[in-house]
């Protein structure tokens, strides 16, 4: 007889820990999910998901704008945020009731409510205690909020996809890539939006040609963005907006100031404190290349790891977990070569090492990069800019990095991160024949070295 009720008990029904539970349930395990909020996490409900869809809202009134000189007419266009929030939330619903399923289907026992950790195999949630071999927590991560006076007054992320409606104008402060796609979509609905970040130049662990081209493209769409600010109150108005003042002194006023300053492990009062774990300085489980912490029988994966935030490296994650634990094969994560987006606009994507990581690892390296009108803008009249890099080891010829901005960054560079696992080299992009015309054809045409 079995000492516990379930194989496996998962705190967090988000993209790894429904991954997680599905995968184990299909090895033959016992399998629970416990969630507090919704099923999907932050990727379905507040993150991937919906910001793509505003992504896609926020770009038509440039294309309806780029379409005149194709010969079509620009028409009484007009943007209305309730259809656009009412068709999100049905697609968010529509996700989430898929996620349901999946578990259901799988034979995955699911909890709705706050789990509180007692020990090493048992959970509380609400009056239920239920016990299990092993506790999987995959609770993801939360933004953070700064600590300025008036700092009630602002947003997040997670709020900006249930505002009843756009403002005239709208603040966003900080400077990674969750600020930069905000400070596009609110820009691109019509909203005149500034940018403040404390550093000289935002997306500081992007390569050093991506955050330029960002800056220049959302500065020539009409981002006013405000590098070395930092704010230091902010006061509301009786009626309607905000008087920021920055450390600075300057004043400038708004309606709607979002906070974009980072995320950490959402970890909260789930009973942490009854468990032998070790954890980090914003609160992060640390775990082995197996996910267990210092508890044996305790794991931990996603964000909430603080690793890689990134929803498919929470999903390859559950897999491993999943196979090693219940599956009977030893799998291990490499977080080599992880490819990522920033869906700004236009997009940017990047694979492996930044020029900066390079010189520091390698001691001959070669750059080659483009920087161009993309066709579409040679009619459309934009002067919208792609930026195209290579970063190779010259003795080896080993490609160690691809970096671009431009329109479908995303989906050019998903198909060279393959590549770049299987350690593809320069010469093999040299003899590869392009598909003409396309943006991604200058990837296997790039012949001079910009700088070594």
């Amino acid at each position: 007889m079995k000492d516990h009720e379930y194989d496996l008990i998962v705190i967090g029904a988000g993209s790894g820990g429904v991954r997680a539970a599905r995968m184990s349930a299909s090895y033959g395990a016992k399998v629970a999910i416990v969630e507090k909020q919704y099923l999907g996490g932050t990727c379905v409900n507040v993150g991937c998901v919906p910001k793509k869809l505003f992504v896609y809202a926020s770009h038509f009134s440039e294309d309806f704008q780029n379409s005149v000189r194709f010969g079509w007419s620009e028409g009484n266009s007009e943007f209305d945020w309730p259809t656009l929030l009412r068709n999100k939330n049905s697609e968010i619903a529509r996700l989430n009731d898929i996620y349901k399923k999946l578990l259901d289907n799988a034979g995955v026992d699911r909890f709705e409510g706050t789990a509180e950790i007692i020990d090493a195999h048992n959970v509380k949630v609400g009056r239920k205690e239920i016990s299990s071999q092993k506790i999987l927590i995959a609770t993801g991560g939360q933004p953070v909020r700064p600590k300025f006076r008036g700092s009630e007054h602002v947003i997040t992320s997670d709020d900006a996809f249930y505002l009843e409606s756009l403002p005239p104008r709208c603040l966003i402060i900080g400077g990674g890539y969750i600020a930069v796609e905000f400070a596009g979509i609110f820009n691109g609905l019509g909203v005149q939006t500034k940018l403040s970040y404390r550093g000289d130049l935002f997306l500081r662990d992007f390569d050093i040609d991506i955050r330029n081209t960002v800056k220049d493209e959302l500065l020539k769409k009409g981002v006013d963005l405000k590098f070395e600010s930092e704010v230091e109150s902010i006061q509301k108005y009786p009626g309607v907006g905000f008087k920021v003042k920055f450390v600075s002194g300057e004043v400038l006023e708004t309606d709607l100031i979002l906070s974009a300053i980072g995320r950490v492990p959402a970890v909260g009062d789930m009973g942490l404190q009854n468990l032998d774990l070790v954890r980090t300085s914003n609160g992060a489980i640390v775990v082995d290349e197996h996910f267990r912490t210092k508890e044996k029988s305790v794991f931990a994966l996603g964000d909430v790891t603080d690793r890689y935030q990134l929803t498919p490296v929470a999903i390859e994650e559950a897999m491993c977990f999943s196979s090693t634990q219940f599956g009977g094969e030893t799998k291990l994560m490499s977080y080599d070569n992880i490819p990522t987006a920033i869906f700004c606009q236009p997009n940017a994507a990047t694979v492996g090492l930044t020029e900066e990581q390079a010189r520091a690892k390698y001691k001959d390296i070669e750059i080659y990069i483009e920087q161009f009108r993309p066709m579409r803008h040679t009619i459309s009249g934009s002067d919208e800019k792609y930026m195209m890099k290579l970063i190779v080891d010259r003795p080896s010829d080993k490609i160690l990095g691809v970096h671009m901005v431009g329109a479908d960054a995303g989906e050019i560079i998903q198909g060279l991160a393959v590549a770049m696992k299987m350690g593809v080299t320069k010469s093999v992009f040299d003899d590869t024949v392009g598909i003409h015309p396309t943006t991604a054809e200058e990837f296997v045409t790039m012949r001079n070295v910009a700088r070594n």
